[in-house]
């Protein structure tokens, strides 16, 4: 039976839910990254799993206070990324967090596109289909609703969704137990420098002005997911990203000397990433991880990630001269976060891929 004419570039969720077997060339992979997408959820290498870190030690006596300091900086500096457990965001919270973000995506479209951005004219909050372009012009198999949620001072209600009705109530809620998460990291990270414990967050824009960008993904089941990515393999530019999902398993890291590694489902965790800015300021002491996010033929996968992100023109990156090592130099020129951004720096190739892995 033929499948109904599609138009050009539609909503992702259109394209999945109208009959396709196959998906339009736009979305498939270079063959170099498709050999690597075969096998993409097969069990991991033995051995080699995403580091668990309980930040509950951080509240504790001064042995495991000591050691879960210890516990970060080992996986920020060797992984760039981390399983957090006794997080302290309310578990109640994050279900109501991801009911409402769920229930926003199964509106219909229409009612969607009333929050539809606008990146030609730069307006990049709200609801979309492709947050940035490529270099490969290659697009990724998802819809995604995008908005700074704090400091509230500076979030823009106006392109929050009033359906469902309590979104605005639940991510506000939401935004100010993460950024409290956000300073306990940056503690923790500091610490582990050997640092004053508000060092990394006041060089990162400190309470009033680290912003929190948040991303709700949504991926539609795809009929070749063996082809697609959800999301390309990229480094994040914030300083740290936290992940949530809802529960399908899609998230890769890249771990040199054992590939892309999926990460597991960890109830009642977080993830976190260390992102471009951080790995910047110390000197590459923090790990920038690559990562990409993989599609499923059967189910619909959401995830919430948060950019912790400095202003883009008040904060200069630079390497911390207090970690820079004796006989070391600084590794990275002093930028401002917009010309970061601008400047895309941590394009990296992936072992055996091909690809250059541009930043999100």
């Amino acid at each position: 039976m033929a499948t109904k004419a599609i138009p050009p570039t539609p909503r992702v969720e259109i394209l999945a839910n109208s009959g396709l077997s196959f998906i339009p060339a736009e979305f498939v992979r270079p063959q170099s990254e498709r050999q690597h997408l075969q096998d993409s959820l097969n069990k991991n290498p033995c051995g080699v799993e995403i580091p668990i870190v309980d930040l509950g030690g951080f509240s504790s006596e001064e042995g495991r206070r000591r050691r879960c300091v210890e516990e970060v900086m080992a996986a920020a500096e060797e992984w760039g990324v981390m399983f957090l457990l006794n997080h302290g965001v309310p578990e109640e919270l994050i279900e109501r967090l991801q009911a409402t973000g769920k229930g926003f995506f199964e509106l219909p479209v229409d009612e969607k596109e009333k929050y539809a951005n606008d990146q030609s004219r730069g307006q990049i909050q709200g609801y979309g289909s492709k947050l940035a372009n490529n270099e490969n012009g290659i697009l990724e198999w998802q819809d995604y609703f995008f908005h700074l949620v704090y400091p509230p001072e500076k979030t823009d209600l106006t392109v929050w969704p009033t359906e469902p009705a309590d979104y605005i109530a639940t991510t506000t809620s939401f935004a100010k137990e993460l950024r409290t998460l956000a300073s306990k990291m940056f503690s923790i990270l500091s610490l582990g420098f050997g640092l004053d414990q508000n060092k990394l967050e006041a060089e990162l824009g400190g309470q009033d002005d680290l912003l929190l960008q948040l991303k709700i993904n949504y991926y539609p089941p795809c009929p070749q997911p063996e082809l697609a990515l959800g999301v390309e393999a990229h480094t994040d530019v914030s300083s740290l990203s936290f992940i949530l999902h809802n529960g399908i398993p899609g998230l890769q890291v890249f771990k040199n000397g054992a590939g892309w590694i999926t990460a597991p489902l960890v109830p009642n965790s977080i993830i976190v990433h260390v992102g471009d800015a951080l790995e910047i300021i110390s000197n590459g002491r923090c790990h920038s991880v690559l990562h990409r996010g993989l599609v499923t033929k059967e189910n619909v996968r959401i995830s919430w990630a948060v950019f912790c992100e400095p202003p883009r023109e008040k904060v200069v990156l630079r390497p911390l001269p207090e970690l820079i090592g004796k006989g070391e130099v600084a590794r990275f020129e002093p930028r401002t976060f917009a010309e970061h951004l601008e400047g895309k720096l941590f394009k990296s190739r992936v072992e055996g891929c091909g690809e250059k892995a541009p930043v999100d």
